[in-house]
């Protein structure tokens, strides 16, 4: 709960930064942020791997950034210029360097397991 409406670095400490909303580790393990990209900041290309089960996220583009910042996903389920969903486990994503403006998202990511 302390981290609850709080910003605070991202986990790729790539000068993002999150603020979590709600979340639960039960029935279906879930997680929802808002994540704030501001000039300068970005996402190296990476995985995010899970101990079990498939890892889906659905990420909605809130707020562009007036220059970069674009999300890059090599084999994303779903993709529009707003809407992106994907498998963090097994599809490499980044996001590039913000040049100019910040970018808002909201960002849910679920755990289904086989």
């Amino acid at each position: 709960m302390s981290k609850l409406f709080r910003w605070e670095a991202g986990r790729q400490l790539s000068g993002y930064d999150k603020m979590f909303l709600l979340g639960s580790n039960y029935w279906l393990k879930f997680d929802l942020y808002l994540l704030r990209f501001k000039e300068g900041s970005y996402i190296q290309p990476h995985t995010d791997k899970v101990a079990h089960g498939k890892h889906y996220r659905l990420n909605i583009v809130l707020k562009n950034a007036a220059a970069g910042g674009e999300f890059y996903c090599g084999d994303p389920i779903f993709e529009t210029k707003r809407i992106k969903l994907f498998r963090p486990d097994i599809c490499e994503h980044s996001v590039s360097n913000v040049l100019k403006g910040n970018r808002y998202l909201l960002s849910l990511g679920w755990v289904r397991n086989n």
